[in-house]
């Protein structure tokens, strides 16, 4: 599929189009659920926890997810994603996990990428994963991260 990037220019005079109003005391995570929720994108909200907040319905597709993944957690145990080994197809060893860019953008407070490959529910599937921290008063409170499949 090919891909592109579209740019466009708007006079700085005018407002934007789109405004949404933002409540001062709703937080990060909020603010970042909400845009997520609605996002045609494929992408994902967890918080420093390591659990879902939001979840795109584009994401959610493409792991073939049976139930809403909001409040599980992430990783671990019943966790949303199960992640695998790129070599042998099995499950990621834990040292490797904490690589994940969702996690990484947790633990490092910077922005994080890489591929990875998750077991969804029509098999193996391969993602760009780019990831950024999600700040309160200057402290990482979670990560919004966007993941483009790889074919």
């Amino acid at each position: 599929m090919p891909q592109h990037v579209e740019f466009s220019i708007s006079d700085p005079h005018q407002p934007p189009m789109h405004t949404r109003t933002v409540d001062p005391a709703e937080s990060s995570l909020e603010r970042w659920g909400a845009t997520v929720d609605g996002a045609a994108e494929p992408c994902l909200v967890i918080d420093s926890d390591v659990v879902v907040v939001a979840m795109s319905a584009s994401f959610e597709q493409m792991l073939g997810l049976a139930e809403s993944p909001v409040n599980r957690p992430l990783l671990d145990g019943d966790g949303v994603l199960r992640l695998l080994d790129f070599g042998d197809g099995n499950a990621l060893e834990q040292i490797e996990v904490a690589r994940m860019p969702s996690l990484l953008a947790l633990s490092s407070g910077r922005l994080a990428r890489g591929l990875i490959r998750i077991r969804c529910a029509n098999g193996p599937g391969t993602f760009d994963a780019i990831a950024a921290p999600l700040t309160d008063d200057g402290k990482v409170v979670g990560s919004l991260t966007f993941f483009s499949a790889i074919q």
